[in-house]
């Protein structure tokens, strides 16, 4: 982007300004956009600052008054429009130019040979040359220049549609406001990349936070991903937000324009953007002619992973030649030309401070073990679950303890294993709890399980679970009345149990303040609205042990009204589809408990909906008949409740797990252990979203 006489130049003039101007208003302001723009630069693209913060501030005033005194002398893509005022409302949806597909993972040398082959086989090929870039951990966003311009910022939603984050994205000043595409025959230019803050901006506002007294953010990723959904950009401004855009995804032409040969290799095209000004990652990016080279490069970079001003969880393996990527095409998931190769789960050593005893909803009461503030991966760590009493004794875990932690998959913290050798004789077992933390009453656990439970049904933690549960989205759906809500009403005596969620005293709300006629009027009407859910969501919300969303329907299809349930013993209950002796033992318990029944003609009586008006009648019969679904994983284009429904109005039958009887697993971003389990099995057909949508014809 710049000569060596042009860096020169630019910085002379910098510092020439901060004395005097030049006597003529307009070429002052277009000599102080020229170097705020370069020191934009220098320190966010280059990451070589050349002026101090208080020089940079002080050219920034200068052309801030002087637009203010000549507002004719303003321009779009003056470094003074990227501070606006505040939005009022939530981001509007917009259309991506072209869809942001997720990448397939791999996460060993023998992955990696595995998709080179399918490479240059669908290339038709002997050999592939590859780029390799790293792989940041930031919130994706898609960018948007016409005639020059940059007119559009979007997040990456689900791939098809996301929202709309022009502002705050021009609060970020290493992404350019204008570019010379013109001189290259572009109209229009989409951009993908990821937004991400620098490890040191990181970490110095999480210092700034616990000084304040709050928690610390979990890590850059979800920092950048929330920043960006600010809706006041000065503060979006404040947070440091960077770039690295890593793809041109889509262009056209001027009229008669040729097609720029920069763009004919995915090197090319963001060496060409860098050059612009762009925060590429071209000299990240490593040109590699074999897979054997690729390899290599991925074993040398991880060992210098944290040698990078921002988070990286892996490498991005691209097709080079852009003709070859266009032939080789895309699933409906990810590209075939490009995969992630994964690096390793992170460690790091903490001291183990002490363990907290949560109460669960079902009673089971969960050590947490409370260790100091550690980053791994880019996540600040400070809690993590022990799981249970044998958990703590397997490992000989003791307060005091220097831990080895690890984050199984870049995911979820867990201690591998206390550093014995560490000791210094000071350090105290763990000493689980024999009576509940919430209530008091003795702890009991039963002989083939884990877990040790409060079996007190009134356990004040017990009870705002089960109503939090009972209220969620997924059971009664019950809007407004959140997690904070219920907790509120719960400590002032105003809903003391899952009936009292329809005996509200509203007075005693409003009293409570915060709680205005319209947020009052808007809760009742949702606890009105959800007398009506079907019986299957009832079942579900009662938070019964081991009952999930498919078999509280199992359950209520069986049934016209929830009361007979009363009369099926566990040999009936294991009769029904994908209830085994464990969940039938515990339905059957449920619904033996006297303050069970009693709950539910409580129920009866608010006139909550118990009754499946369905039942007797013939199961539909569609495309889909006989045959047995799962879901697993995120899916991009449905809701999992939604995509259920199609399975089920035509015909099909959702199961809970992975097992002989399932005939087709429908995958989503993020699979888990079902995916593996169907694969081993090696009997379940494999479905990604979109191949389901094709399915059920949508």
């Amino acid at each position: 982007m710049y000569t060596s006489d042009d860096e020169k130049r630019l910085y002379a003039q910098a510092k020439q300004l901060l004395e005097h101007d030049t006597g003529n208003a307009a070429d002052t302001v277009v000599k102080l956009r020229e170097a705020i723009i370069y020191a934009d630069w220098k320190y966010y693209v280059q990451s070589a600052p050349m002026l101090a913060d208080v020089e940079y501030d002080g050219l920034f005033k200068k052309l801030k008054d002087l637009e203010k005194e000549h507002p004719g002398l303003v321009t779009d893509d003056s470094p003074t429009q990227r501070v606006a005022y505040g939005l009022s409302e939530r981001f509007p949806a917009v259309s991506h130019l072209v869809p942001m597909l997720s990448l397939d993972n791999t996460y060993n040398a023998g992955d990696l040979t595995d998709w080179d082959r399918r490479c240059r086989e669908l290339a038709g090929v002997e050999q592939v040359t590859y780029c390799v870039e790293p792989k940041y951990d930031g919130a994706s966003v898609s960018v948007i220049y016409e005639d020059d311009k940059l007119v559009r910022g979007a997040t990456r939603g689900d791939g098809v549609m996301g929202e709309e984050v022009t502002v705050n994205v021009k609060q970020i000043k290493a992404i350019p406001l204008s570019a010379p595409l013109h001189k290259y025959g572009i109209k229009q230019l989409e951009i993908r990349g990821e937004i991400v803050i620098h490890k040191k901006v990181f970490e110095e506002y999480n210092r700034q936070r616990m000084a304040n007294g709050l928690e610390p953010l979990a890590n850059p990723r979800n920092a950048a991903s929330g920043t960006l959904r600010i809706l006041d950009p000065s503060e979006v401004r404040k947070r440091g937000l960077n770039a690295i855009l890593y793809s041109i995804s889509h262009h056209t032409l001027l009229p008669g324009a040729a097609e720029p040969d920069v763009l004919n290799t995915h090197r090319g095209s963001l060496q060409w953007l860098y050059d612009m000004g762009f925060p590429a990652p071209a000299r990240e990016m490593k040109v590699c002619t074999s897979i054997e080279e690729v390899i290599k490069y991925c074993i040398e970079f991880e060992e210098r992973r944290d040698d990078l001003p921002f988070e990286v969880d892996g490498l991005v393996i691209k097709v080079n030649d852009m003709a070859l990527q266009e032939k080789m095409g895309m699933t409906s998931h990810h590209p075939r030309w490009a995969v992630a190769y994964k690096f390793k789960a992170r460690q790091a050593t903490s001291k183990l401070r002490r363990v907290e005893f949560q109460v669960g909803r079902v009673g089971s009461v969960t050590p947490v073990a409370k260790i100091d503030p550690v980053p791994i991966g880019g996540v600040t760590v400070t809690s993590i679950s022990l799981f249970n009493e044998d958990v703590i004794r397997e490992k000989d875990l003791r307060i005091g303890d220097t831990v080895l932690v690890e984050r199984a998959g870049d995911v979820i913290p867990y201690i591998v294993k206390p550093l014995a050798e560490l000791r210094t004789g000071d350090e105290e077992p763990i000493v689980f709890p024999t009576h509940c933390p919430a209530c008091g009453s003795l702890l009991e656990r039963q002989q083939e399980e884990a877990a040790w439970r409060c079996i007190n049904a009134t356990c004040p933690v017990q009870v705002t679970e089960r109503i939090k549960h009972f209220a969620s989205k997924d059971a009664m759906d019950i809007r407004s009345l959140g997690e904070s809500n219920v907790q509120k009403f719960h400590d002032s005596g105003l809903l003391p149990d899952i009936p009292g969620i329809y005996n509200i005293d509203w007075q005693g709300v409003k009293a409570l303040g915060g709680f205005g006629e319209k947020s009052v009027t808007n809760l009742q009407q949702a606890i009105e609205q959800s007398k009506k859910q079907p019986l299957n969501r009832v079942i579900y919300g009662l938070g019964i042990r081991y009952v999930g969303e498919t078999t509280a329907k199992t359950l209520a299809a069986a049934v016209g009204h929830i009361r007979d349930l009363y009369e099926w013993d566990k040999e009936r209950l294991c009769t029904l589809q994908d209830v085994g002796p464990k969940v039938a033992t515990s339905v059957a318990d449920f619904f033996a408990r006297p303050e069970n029944k009693h709950m539910i003609d409580m129920l009866d009586a608010a006139g909550v909906n118990l009754v499946n008006e369905h039942k007797g009648q013939q199961a539909a019969e569609g495309a889909l008949t006989g045959k047995t679904f799962l879901f697993t994983g995120t899916l991009s284009h449905l809701k999992r409740s939604d995509a259920e429904a199609l399975v089920e109005e035509r015909g099909g039958t959702i199961l809970g797990s992975v097992s002989s009887k399932l005939n087709f697993l429908v995958v989503g971003e993020d699979a888990g252990s079902k995916l593996d389990k169907a694969k081993k099995l090696g009997s379940v057909n494999i479905l990604t979203e979109q191949e389901f949508m094709t399915m059920v014809g949508i």
